[in-house]
Formats: structure tokens, C-alpha cells, sequence
């Protein structure tokens, strides 16, 4: 089952370290609750205790590197030893080249685990459609982190790039993010053709975050 919820954990105080290992713990347990797929995409050095919490999680950046002697990378072997799920790619916050993010997806994808590539229109979510990854996430850049939804912002961009996706990959999921916060921001995705939602500060910086996940997952369900 894929995860129709990522709540990107970024690197807030209040995702980080007991933070994130909290969040984590919430996003397990109201996938239990729901049957709906949850995951958290945690900090490098959060991911081995929010996976052994029990867990999905995802790395939220990977470096394409193949060598050890690369001080400071994010490799993806060593998430892999940590227990991740998959790996966020290209991300609008740490965007990489073409040939990087198809060396990630690659690297991902022959390890059985979950490429989730993002893009931030319709024209780049056709072009990275073509190589194949798990899931694929669609983000203006100008709505995250803000108040309103791209579901109510610019829905436009979301029901392109679904068509654009399904187009190039009639079965590949798309994902919607930027500003989502609530339950009718994510039933509006799945009316938009999504398949679920990348959200951040709306979890994260939420007063009772466990209420919003499951919000956000039974929207989906």
C-alpha cells in the first residue's frame, strides 16, 4: 500500500529529534486506525528512530553519489540500513538536475523501495512522469508553506498535471502539496484526480497534530 499522506517533517524544532519521533508516532497510528498510508519524511538524523518506531518513512533529500569518500552526502545505502521506505527527490526546497534525479530515482527503484519525485507544474511533472518513479509529487512553489491550499489556489495546476502524468504513466499516483492543512484541502485532491497529499507546516506546526493527520487521512480514505 502507498502512502496517500506524506507529511514532509522538514527541519523544524518541532520536527526534530523528539519531535519527529512524535509525529512518526502519529502517522503509524492513525494509519492503523484508518487503513489509510501514512509516512513521514524525517531528517537524516531522525530517520532510523522514526522507522523503528514503526514508522513508513522517507528520507527527505538523496544525494547521487556512489562513492564513500563524499563527506557530508546523503547516501542512499545509508538509509537504506536505517530502515527508510523511499526517498523524497527534487524537492523545491533542494532541487537537483536531471541527470541527478534520474540517478535517484533509479537507485531507488532497484531497491524496491518508493521513489517520490516532486515537480513544481505540469510541464516538469510530464518530463519526470517519463522516468518511472513510485509516486510523483506536484507543488507550486509560491503556495508552500502559505494559508491557502493549491486545491483552492490554483487547482488548475493540479488537474494538468494529473492529465500530463497519466498521459506519459496512466497508473503512476499523483501526489498534491502546498498549503494543505484540512480535510476538505485533501478531499479537493482527490476530486482534482489526485491520489493523495504532500503536506508540511500544516501538521507540523498545528496546534493537536494528531487530529489533522487523521483528518487528512479519513479525507482519503
Amino acid at each position: 500500500m502507498l502512502p496517500r499522506v506524506v507529511v514532509n517533517l522538514k527541519t523544524y524544532p518541532e520536527s526534530t529529534g523528539r519531535g519527529a519521533l512524535r509525529l512518526a508516532r502519529i502517522a503509524r497510528d492513525v494509519e492503523r486506525a484508518t487503513g489509510v498510508g501514512v509516512a513521514v519524511a524525517a531528517q537524516a538524523v531522525d530517520v532510523r528512530a522514526c522507522a523503528k518506531a514503526g514508522a513508513r518513512v522517507f528520507a527527505q533529500h538523496l544525494d547521487a553519489v556512489e562513492s564513500s569518500q563524499s563527506t557530508g552526502a546523503q547516501r542512499w545505502e545509508g538509509f537504506l540500513d536505517a530502515g527508510v521506505e523511499g526517498s523524497l527527490i527534487n524537492h523545491s526546497e533542494r532541487r537537483l538536475d536531471a541527470r541527478a534525479v534520474r540517478w535517484c530515482v533509479d537507485r531507488v527503484n532497484a531497491s524496491r523501495r518508493t521513489s517520490l519525485v516532486c515537480a513544481k507544474d505540469a510541464t516538469e511533472s510530464r518530463r519526470l512522469a517519463r522516468l518511472a518513479p513510485t509516486l510523483l509529487a506536484v507543488e507550486p512553489p509560491e503556495l508552500i508553506g502559505g494559508d491557502v491550499s493549491v486545491t483552492t489556489a490554483d487547482p488548475g495546476v493540479v488537474r494538468r498535471s494529473v492529465a500530463a502524468v497519466h498521459a506519459v504513466k496512466p497508473r503512476l499516483p499523483v501526489l498534491c502539496g502546498a498549503g494543505v492543512k484540512t480535510g476538505e484541502d485533501a478531499a479537493g485532491a482527490r476530486r482534482l484526480g489526485a491520489y493523495g497529499i504532500l503536506v508540511a507546516s500544516g501538521v507540523v506546526k498545528a496546534a493537536r497534530p494528531a487530529r489533522i493527520v487523521d483528518e487528512l487521512a479519513r479525507a482519503l480514505a
